[in-house]
């Protein structure tokens, strides 16, 4: 049974980056350290240099023979349920659109598994549900945050491809091109994924966790250790990463009107998507492979963990849905202990 001092454990985990939160949020709006240019520029320099290290440092430290291969395909069918209804929700709906599809599976998917989850259930479960919360982060960062920068990518190509479109008002014109006018407006699906494929190939967060899950098979498999110039030259990057985006989210707060610029409607959207339907496409999934014991109420548990940090630091990269996503970061993880422990607590009266 999880007792207070576990609780104060995960909370003393949690509260250093709310004081890097407060550091970026007085930066700009008490003391005028920052302008938005240079915010943006932060932003950047976490996203393609401090996440991508943070991720291959933690990675190759894990040892991949010892997985759970249920639990991952437990969690490759919650993620499947997930993408089919998102899908069915953007065809379907009169509301539905590729952003907020966008936007909704990150929502959905990507939680907080390392700051949270790592104390958290190491406090409920002890070293196995440790283990299992840490494959469950090699396999957010392997497949899932890979598969939403594809989607943002694909985003922004098609963004810039039809600016670069121009119509032309030309009446001659338009009386001779005007079968061809829509086609000219948008480029082949082909041509749009060969770009994305280009540039999602050359972020540096593509192939850090295959890197890190790399050395780690091959370190594992024949008792290797990293070099010692090799691994400080990770690792004097990879420390910073959890502080700087909080900090981001505290820069970006600073340069709006408001402390929490987002709807209360959005903001329940968001809250219902991290810790009900999260958790609740896991459950399915485990069920589905036959997860009964422990390791079921741990994945359930790990899928209703706040929402990732790296989703805000993706969404102030591509400006998409920023003011959503740091209000998931910042709501999400105050809220989440209460609703976590309460999880535990009925999953263990199920038992």
């Amino acid at each position: 049974m999880i007792g207070w001092e576990d609780i104060y454990n995960v909370i003393s985990a949690m509260i250093p980056l709310y004081v890097a939160l407060l550091l970026g949020y007085g930066s700009v709006k008490w003391w005028h350290m920052f302008k938005p240019d240079h915010c943006d520029a932060i932003n950047r320099l976490n996203c393609y240099f401090i996440m991508p290290l943070f991720v291959c440092d933690f990675t190759s430290r894990i040892d991949p023979y010892k997985m759970s291969y249920k639990f991952i395909a437990a969690d490759a069918i919650s993620k499947a349920i997930i993408l089919i209804t998102i899908s069915l929700w953007a065809n379907c709906s009169i509301k539905g659109s590729y952003q907020w599809s966008v936007t909704s599976f990150s929502l959905s998917s990507l939680n907080n598994t390392l700051v949270v989850g790592v104390p958290l259930m190491r406090a409920m479960y002890g070293t196995f549900g440790e283990n299992l919360v840490i494959q469950s982060s090699i396999l957010q960062s392997l497949l899932w945050n890979m598969f939403l920068l594809f989607l943002l990518e694909f985003e922004r190509a098609k963004q810039q491809m039809d600016l670069e479109v121009v119509p032309n008002n030309s009446a001659t014109d338009v009386e001779c091109n005007g079968i061809h006018e829509d086609a000219s407006r948008r480029p082949s699906v082909l041509i749009t994924m060969k770009i994305v494929g280009l540039k999602v190939a050359k972020n540096p967060n593509s192939y850090a966790c295959i890197l890190g899950l790399f050395w780690a098979l091959v370190a594992y498999r024949w008792n290797l250790k990293m070099p010692k110039i090799l691994e400080g030259s990770i690792v004097i990057m990879s420390r910073a990463g959890s502080g700087v985006a909080m900090f981001c989210i505290g820069l970006f707060m600073a340069l709006q009107e408001k402390i929490v610029h987002c709807s209360v409607k959005l903001t329940m959207f968001g809250m219902v998507l991290r810790f009900v339907a999260a958790p609740a496409t896991m459950a399915i999934g485990s069920l589905c492979i036959g997860l009964r014991g422990n390791i079921l109420r741990v994945a359930i548990i790990q899928a209703a963990l706040p929402q990732a940090l790296a989703s805000f630091t993706y969404a102030k990269e591509y400006g998409l849905h920023v003011n959503v996503l740091s209000t998931a970061v910042i709501f999400g993880t105050i809220v989440s202990i209460p609703v976590l422990v309460a999880y535990y607590a009925v999953l263990d009266l199920l038992n």
